[in-house]
């Protein structure tokens, strides 16, 4: 069920003791991505347009795998961009093709899309016959659609993940409580059974209730650390 993980930070810890009570709100929030680099072609009127989509985190991180590419398709005719940044950072380029024909509308895939921290590059090597202002906007849109479809989208949301520790005969009723609201990280048996579980952020609240209830507040939990994990979106999404 959870796929993605771009590493924990640790944003609020608090010990859940028997007695139940409430966190305090995720300072995390969720947004859209991609879930893998992915690679495309597109041929149209013998141009060939190769599309990459890349995960990633800050502009440095971008413009890095931007200057590689470069630096592998050095004689492609133009390298054209768009990355969107959930920092608020956004940039694109034509790359010589004539101004608003190619990251503009891939600009636009992105922000039609509604996703963040991704980079999409469409390379382009001219095969002799002119697209026009309307086929190069047409070409560029597909080739930036192609390569963020391929790369499979992925909801990351805040999740929190939490040390249980169970006396034997209440490994039932907490494991069913387990089942409810997210996944089993680790399990160890020794006197007592220690468990790191984790679920969304937002649902917290109730999963530390439904264990004070199940286990008549004799079980807590501690929390470890919160951050983001992916949640694969389907074409309904």
């Amino acid at each position: 069920m959870l796929q993605t993980d771009t590493g924990f930070a640790i944003i609020r810890s608090k010990i859940c003791t028997e007695k139940y009570t409430p966190l305090e709100p995720s300072e995390l929030k969720p947004f859209r991505t991609v879930a893998a680099a992915s690679e495309t072609e597109y041929v149209v009127n013998r141009s060939r347009f190769i599309g990459r989509c890349f995960p990633v985190t800050d502009e440095k991180e971008a413009l890095s795998i931007l200057e590689r590419i470069r630096k592998q398709h050095w004689d492609a005719t133009h390298n054209c961009y768009a990355y969107r940044l959930k920092s608020g950072a956004a940039r694109f380029s034509d790359d010589g093709e004539p101004q608003g024909t190619a990251g503009l509308p891939m600009m636009e895939v992105l922000s039609k899309r509604g996703v963040y921290d991704l980079l999409v590059v469409s390379t382009r090597y001219f095969g002799g016959i002119l697209l026009g202002a309307g086929g190069l906007v047409r070409a560029y849109t597909r080739s930036a659609s192609d390569a963020v479809e391929a790369a499979g989208l992925v909801s990351m949301e805040p999740c929190t993940t939490f040390c249980v520790v169970i006396p034997y005969p209440y490994r039932n009723a907490v494991f069913g409580v387990f089942e409810r609201f997210g996944v089993i990280e680790s399990t160890d048996y020794g006197e007592k059974i220690t468990c790191t579980f984790r679920c969304r952020s937002a649902e917290s609240d109730a999963f530390l209730k439904a264990l004070s209830d199940r286990t008549e507040g004799r079980i807590g939990a501690e929390v470890l650390n919160e951050g983001y994990f992916g949640f694969p979106l389907t074409a309904q999404n």
